[in-house]
């Protein structure tokens, strides 16, 4: 028996840490073929990558992470930028689950980097890039000048974008139609007979609140109704005070009869201040929302919904980080997903 395989075998019997010699030993593969099917290398047979695989996941083996970097100055490591205060329903867990699943057959392993509004936005990027504890990034909540964008772009650093930026640097993004969401939402409430209409928008700070307002005016025009301002809220607040708001807005003169909301928690603080209100939403009132998970409708199956898919986003957002890793263009490391239309609960 060669050196290589006696101390495979040593390891599997001493119970210690699984390494590439232990899977070597145990499927009668070279050290380096194992290394290179691991890798997903193109000049070793699918089969030979699925039975090292297979044992790698067997005997839980797990890539000594400070030798990988020493060896090849990688990390093999994606940081996924977070802000803590999200307030968007199901956004954070279905993004991880999306990035999670795309970098599951790869080398590549997802840390969470978690940081508040109430810090710099930029700490958390300046400590991934200059500690280099990881290889790429994912941010989101972008903003149409962010400075984010240019620092990593200035540092060279691999990263991509949930939302587009107006920074005038070609990178990589997925985004979502907010324009087309708001111009079906216009279009689906005045169909249902409401002409006076409302939106309750993301932050002005940030690159979508453009998109979906100016859809939303674009929506008013083309189908001849009046918009009502409602300015005192927006989607990424805390639902007292989007209820607050709203109730304050429909006691007004002149209150909206459709409301159009951009998240799923919006809307059910939006259907709080109608009942507070005394009104009846499908009689009175009409709400057309986005929605990232079935509960929107089960609350309340008059609601006009609009899926968002963010475990597709995290999918994507995933995908085109490992391409920049591995330098692709920008440009061909954008994806825009385009809403299905407005669905009605059916009885």
């Amino acid at each position: 028996m060669n050196d290589q395989r006696r101390n495979g075998q040593n390891e599997v019997a001493a119970g210690g840490r699984p390494t590439l010699k232990t899977i070597a030993f145990m499927t009668g593969l070279g050290v380096t073929t194992v290394s290179r099917a691991l890798k997903d290398a193109p000049d070793i047979g699918e089969e030979t990558k699925k039975r090292v695989q297979l044992v790698a996941r067997q005997v839980g083996y797990r890539p000594n992470r400070a030798g990988v970097r020493l060896r090849t100055g990688k990390t093999n490591v994606i940081s996924l930028v977070l802000n803590t205060d999200e307030q968007l329903m199901g956004f954070i867990s279905d993004i991880i689950y999306g990035v999670s699943e795309e970098l599951a057959s790869s080398s590549y392993h997802l840390i969470l980097t978690p940081y508040s509004s109430r810090n710099d936005p930029m700490d958390p990027i300046r400590y991934v890039v200059e500690t280099h504890s990881a290889d790429g990034v994912i941010i989101s909540q972008t903003e149409p000048n962010d400075p984010r964008v240019r620092y990593l772009t200035e540092h060279g650093f691999p990263f991509a974008t949930h939302g587009r930026t107006h920074t005038g640097i070609e990178h990589p993004w997925h985004d979502f139609d907010n324009h087309a969401f708001a111009m079906q939402a216009v279009r689906a409430l005045v169909a249902k007979g409401r002409r006076r209409l409302a939106l309750l928008a993301p932050s002005p700070k940030l690159t979508y609140y453009r998109h979906m307002s100016d859809g939303f005016a674009e929506g008013l025009e083309e189908q001849g109704c009046s918009g009502v301002a409602f300015r005192d809220a927006w989607v990424d607040m805390p639902v007292e005070r989007i209820k607050a708001a709203a109730t304050a807005l429909l006691r007004r003169g002149a209150p909206p009869d459709g409301l159009v909301s951009g998240s799923g928690a919006g809307a059910f603080a939006l259907v709080a201040a109608i009942e507070e209100c005394g009104l009846q939403l499908g009689r009175d009132i009409d709400i057309v929302t986005k929605q990232s998970t079935p509960l929107v409708q089960m609350f309340r199956p008059q609601i006009l919904v609009v899926n968002e898919d963010f475990r597709l986003a995290g999918r994507e957002l995933a995908r085109a980080v490992r391409a920049s890793i591995d330098g692709a263009a920008p440009a061909s490391l954008q994806t825009l997903a385009v809403p299905g239309g407005v669905e009605v609960q059916t009885a």
